[in-house]
C-alpha cells in the first residue's frame, strides 16, 4: 500500500497524542513501505528496541525491591502495539500488554505497591478509558502511583490520572489534554498526476472522509463530533483523578498544552514533583508506616490472648 494512504489512514484515527510526535510514527511508515531494504533495516531496529526495552522493564523490576512492582509506559501509546503490520514498534506501548501486567502484579502476593512509570507522548484513544478504569479498580486492592519520567502527555496523561497518587519528575512535562484526527486531501496532487480514482460503495457515509476528494461540511461535521466525544471522556476522566470540575479542566489545563513540573503542580496536574528514585522511597516509607500499625493491632491481640 502507498505510504501517503497509510498515513492518511492513521491521521483519520482519534488521537490523544502531541500532534508533532505523529511525525515520527509517519516517517517510520514512509520508510518501511518504500523499499524492501528499507523494510529489513527497519524490522531489525525494532527487534532490537523490543530487546532492550524489555532487559530495561525486567532489570527496574528487580531492583526495586520492597514488594514494588514497576510497570513501564514507553512510547506511543496503541492499543495492542502494533505499528506497521503486525510488527510491535520500537516506540509503541500496548495498552493490552499493559493490563496483563496489571492483573499480574495485583495477583503476585509479593507485590504490595505499583508504580506506573511513564514516559509518552500519547497516542491513540482506543483502548486508553478502558486501561483508565481497570487502574481505578486496582487502587482497591493495592496502592498505585504513576509518575512522569519525563513525559506524560494525552493518552498517557489520562491514565496517569487513573492513579492515586501522580508525580512528576523535576524536568518533566504533563499535560496535552486533547483530542484531534485530520483528513489529507490528494485530489489535485492525483489530477495532477493524470489518476482519476472511482469510489464504488454500498451505504450513504462508508466514503465519507476518503482522501480522494475534498472534505465536505457533513463529514467534517462528523468527524468533529467524534472528536468532541473523546474528549469530553478525556475530561471527565481527568476530573475524577485530580478531584476538580469538568469545567476547571476545560477552561484550564484541559486546553491542550503541555506543562513543565513547576507549572503542573500549580495548576493541579500532579501531586507533586520527584525523581524515579524519591517516589521509590516514599512508596517504601509509605508501605512501613502502615505495617507498623498492623503490627501494632497483632502484639495487642496476642497480648490480650497471654491475659487470658
Amino acid at each position: 500500500m502507498n505510504h501517503q494512504l497509510l498515513v492518511a489512514e492513521y491521521l483519520a484515527t482519534p488521537w490523544a497524542l502531541m500532534p508533532e510526535r505523529l511525525s515520527a510514527v509517519t516517517a517510520v511508515i514512509a520508510r518501511w513501505s518504500g523499499d524492501a531494504r528499507a523494510s529489513d533495516e527497519v524490522m531489525l531496529s525494532i527487534s532490537e528496541n523490543r530487546q532492550a526495552r524489555e532487559a530495561r522493564r525486567q532489570s527496574i523490576v528487580s531492583n526495586s525491591g520492597g514488594g514494588i512492582a514497576v510497570l513501564p509506559l514507553y512510547g506511543i501509546v496503541t492499543q495492542r502495539g502494533n505499528m506497521v503490520g503486525d510488527v510491535s514498534g520500537p516506540g509503541t506501548a500496548s495498552t493490552q500488554k499493559f493490563s496483563n501486567m496489571l492483573r499480574a502484579a495485583l495477583q503476585d502476593e509479593t507485590v504490595s505497591q505499583i508504580l506506573i512509570d511513564i514516559d509518552s507522548p500519547g497516542g491513540s484513544v482506543y483502548g486508553v478509558a478502558e486501561l483508565a478504569d481497570e487502574i481505578v479498580s486496582a487502587r482497591a486492592q493495592k496502592p498505585v502511583v504513576a509518575i512522569a519520567n519525563s513525559l506524560a502527555a494525552s493518552a498517557a496523561y489520562w491514565i496517569g490520572c487513573s492513579a492515586s497518587e501522580f508525580y512528576v519528575t523535576p524536568g518533566g512535562e504533563v499535560g496535552s489534554i486533547g483530542v484531534w484526527q485530520a483528513h489529507q486531501d490528494y485530489s489535485k496532487a492525483m489530477d495532477e498526476a493524470g489518476v482519476k480514482t472511482t469510489l464504488i460503495s454500498a451505504g450513504k457515509f462508508k466514503v465519507e472522509g476518503n482522501p480522494y476528494a475534498p472534505l465536505d461540511e457533513e463529514a467534517q461535521g462528523f468527524m468533529q463530533s467524534r472528536v468532541d466525544d473523546y474528549y469530553a471522556a478525556f475530561t471527565k476522566a481527568v476530573a475524577k483523578g485530580r478531584g476538580v470540575s469538568i469545567s476547571q479542566v476545560r477552561d484550564g489545563m484541559g486546553q491542550g498544552r503541555v506543562l513543565g513540573a513547576d507549572a503542573a503542580l500549580a495548576n493541579n496536574m500532579v501531586d507533586g514533583i520527584a525523581s524515579f528514585d524519591d517516589v521509590i522511597k516514599k512508596m517504601r516509607r509509605d508501605a512501613r508506616a502502615q505495617s507498623k500499625p498492623n503490627a501494632l493491632r497483632l502484639n495487642q491481640a496476642r497480648n490480650s490472648l497471654a491475659l487470658m
